[in-house]
């Protein structure tokens, strides 16, 4: 078998690019192969396409490519450049390889796929690079997705935060309705945070946006209002988030009565946490006896659990309007419960109506973004752990942008 011809067909290339001469070494388990030009008329201007004379030849330079059988496979190669009157003088693009980088085209589509099937520790075993190499390989495929991103308009986004690492450490994840993909990561959760996103945005991007979701958190606020028009008709707050509001009332009442009763020696709500706050139609059945009976009995908790309950049904209305009246009534009964806790919630949801309202008009919740945060946490803990804040954006981008990442 003709061997140079054999790598000459399978790299594709074409002049002025051949196979010089191909070694192999069954000890090291390693394939050498080694590639000249005979770009004498010279090459196109990497940066202009204009076809320019040979400057000079850098000296080799090694590519990581597929394996041939069991053992790894090295590109040598001579880097030429070229000088253009307009560029100056520039190194030529090599047809088997992306600029910067010392892995083959075809090595990096198949270090992505793998990448996106196992942790990169586990993805630098199975490609046998070192951490670093696969790392690389995931930023670079991050950075040419994002480059090839075509600017749409995204009617509807969500707005949501998720933990970097232990303590008060949060990105702000911005992901889209229409496709589900994650449009932008910025560390931390502050208004600058959310303002990096909307500056990437061109006017008619901000215009096309409808509405967004999030929850209640007054510096994504702040940030939409000054970049979005009309943001008091767009903004939507999410109800999962204003229903955990209405659960933290319920387990505040629920302790605060467990100490009472425990002072009269009455341990009835003892081990009862998580039956006031799942949802009956998921208990098991000795739970559902067990919450039954619970709710027999003249607590102040069950008083609580029943305004809670009753707040699911503000969004189920198609109208704003009929939604309106329906929580007057459920903020009367809310407010005069003597129950401190839910009042304060009561109060707090009324004073943020208008956009919790706007559910009717806009019926998008951040359920999406939370899980996509679900499976930001999976990633995290594949990885367990990232070495840098970048690293981690990176990952997100990779496993949650729907990105073309394709380096052919």
């Amino acid at each position: 078998m003709d061997t140079k011809k054999f790598y000459k067909d399978l790299l594709r290339l074409e002049r002025p690019w051949k196979v010089e001469r191909v070694e192999y070494s069954v000890e090291e388990q390693e394939v050498h192969v080694y590639l000249t030009d005979s770009g004498h008329k010279g090459y196109p201007c990497p940066e202009c396409g204009r076809q320019c004379p040979v400057h000079d030849h850098q000296p080799e330079r090694i590519w990581r490519h597929l394996a041939t059988m069991q053992m790894s496979t090295l590109l040598h190669a001579p880097v030429p450049r070229i000088k253009c009157d307009e560029c100056g003088v520039k190194v030529v693009n090599f047809p088997w390889s992306g600029k910067h980088s010392r892995f083959t085209l075809m090595f990096e589509s198949w270090a992505v796929e793998v990448l996106k099937t196992c942790s990169k520790s586990d993805a630098s075993d199975l490609l046998r690079t070192s951490w670093d190499e696969a790392d690389g390989l995931m930023a670079r495929a991050v950075r040419r997705g994002l480059a090839r991103r075509e600017e749409k308009v995204n009617e509807g986004i969500a707005i949501d935060e998720t933990s970097s690492k232990r303590g008060h450490n949060y990105l702000t994840i911005v992901t889209s309705h229409d496709d589900g993909a994650v449009q932008f990561v910025a560390e931390g959760r502050k208004e600058d945070s959310l303002d990096e996103y909307y500056e990437t945005l061109s006017e008619p991007q901000k215009k096309g946006i409808k509405a967004i979701s999030m929850d209640m958190w007054l510096p994504y606020i702040n940030s939409t209002k000054n970049h979005i028009s009309d943001a008091d008709n767009k903004i939507v707050f999410d109800k999962f988030h204003v229903m955990r509001l209405a659960n933290e009332s319920v387990d505040k009442v629920r302790r605060w009565e467990h100490g009472l009763l425990l002072a009269d020696g009455d341990d009835t709500l003892k081990r009862t946490k998580y039956l006031w706050l799942y949802n009956p139609d998921n208990m098991s059945d000795d739970n559902r006896h067990t919450f039954r009976e619970l709710r027999k009995l003249d607590l102040k908790v069950s008083r609580a659990w029943a305004i809670k309950e009753s707040l699911r049904r503000l969004w189920k209305y198609k109208y704003i309007g009929a939604a309106r009246n329906y929580f007057r009534r459920w903020y009367f009964w809310a407010t005069h419960s003597r129950l401190q806790p839910v009042i304060k919630v009561a109060k707090t949801i009324k004073q943020h109506l208008e956009n919790i309202l706007l559910f009717c008009k806009y019926p998008v919740t951040n359920a999406l973004g939370e899980a996509v945060n679900a499976k930001i946490q999976h990633v995290k803990r594949m990885a367990r752990g990232f070495r840098n804040i970048q690293s981690f954006k990176y990952a997100i981008y990779f496993h949650c942008g729907k990105l073309d990442l394709e380096p052919l």
